[in-house]
């Protein structure tokens, strides 16, 4: 299920209930969830880091991009209830976030490029420019749609220099109408040339190049009406031009996946799995070829492992962070951290080593 349509569908008061069943943990997740420790700020994760708090006060954050001066923005995404619903600055750690774009449904993807912010939300791709400190003087809309009414997903700069976004499907096990539905889509910096990058994705959210590479990372969220006969939400690699045969194929394998590619993970099943984040080290060594993988539905942060494989890649999956809410947003930090924030509870966490 994705994180809006999860929402819609059975209000904020039932996620409790819906958590339980979801959410619910296996014996090889109970073992590995031992192995994490109390690492700070009410958070458990691997022994040698450190999680503090970097902000709190930002109901909903959803996504997270850094301008060219180091600055930090933050989307708030209320998928209900879209009160707070906007584009905010974060001026240093510990400042409350302050709203400099209002007026949006449900931003879910934020890029700077050229100077210039780029916002996906639902039915269009906006840009924004020439900011003097408290506000953006010129605005205008690149893509209307393309889907109408459609999730626009996070947005992730190509090494080519173009823009790709995930749009989610608007049904959960139907064919959609629209190409564009349930697919991931490339446009130039300017809005023109929109063309299908992979087409027939149910819900491609989190998207992540490995850094020097043109690897793209991709969480895919499944089809909700398998319940228990799911495979679990997927992180894979997605290569221009492939074709994933949603709503037939959910990583089943069998003549209904003939020659769609293997993702790396199979994650939690129904996770409502968020953003992606490549680590190459910053967290130790350890840490060289990991993807982490934040799950909203599962209160988690999953690591994948991932290793190459022949053309391309296999992965292992072990909780990496808990004690969270609803954790959405994932970026690496230029200074060899982590920021994670939790939609539940409007905090943004910051993860690092631990002081030796």
């Amino acid at each position: 299920m994705t994180i809006r349509h999860r929402v819609a569908r059975i209000g904020i008061t039932g996620l409790s209930i819906a958590f339980l069943t979801a959410g619910c943990a296996s014996t090889s997740d109970r073992r590995d969830n031992a192995r994490l420790v109390p690492i700070g700020a009410g958070i458990q994760g691997p022994a040698g880091l450190r999680a503090t708090v970097y902000a709190k006060g930002l109901p909903d954050v959803a996504t997270f991009a850094y301008d060219a001066e180091g600055g930090l923005w933050a989307a708030a995404a209320g998928l209900s209830n879209h009160r707070y619903d906007g584009v905010y600055l974060i001026s240093k750690p510990g400042a409350r976030p302050r709203r400099v774009i209002s007026g949006l449904d449900d931003p879910l993807g934020l890029l700077w490029y050229e100077g210039r912010l780029y916002v996906s939300s639902v039915g269009r791709v906006s840009v924004y420019s020439h900011f003097n400190g408290r506000s953006f003087t010129r605005h205008e809309i690149l893509i209307r749609g393309p889907v109408k009414g459609g999730e626009n997903n996070n947005l992730v700069l190509a090494p080519d220099g173009r823009l790709l976004m995930g749009i989610t499907a608007t049904c959960d096990h139907c064919l959609p109408k629209s190409k564009y539905s349930g697919s991931i889509v490339s446009f130039r910096s300017d809005g023109s040339d929109l063309r299908v990058y992979a087409a027939r994705i149910r819900a491609p959210f989190g998207l992540a190049f490995k850094p020097g590479t043109s690897d793209l990372f991709v969480t895919m969220n499944q089809r909700d009406d398998l319940g228990d006969r799911t495979t679990g939400d997927a992180l894979a690699i997605v290569s221009p031009g492939t074709n994933w045969k949603f709503p037939a194929c959910y990583a089943q394998g069998g003549p209904a996946c003939a020659g769609v590619p293997r993702p790396i993970a199979l994650l939690d099943k129904h996770a409502a799995v968020g953003s992606v984040a490549i680590l190459t080290g910053q967290l130790g060594r350890a840490t060289a070829s990991t993807a982490l993988v934040a799950e909203w539905q599962a209160a988690k942060v999953q690591r994948v492992t991932f290793t190459k494989a022949g053309g391309g890649y296999t992965g292992s999956v072990s909780p990496w962070l808990t004690g969270l809410q609803h954790p959405l947003a994932l970026i690496v930090t230029r200074t060899s951290s982590v920021l994670i924030g939790d939609w539940g509870t409007g905090t943004i966490y910051r993860i690092a080593p631990a002081p030796s």
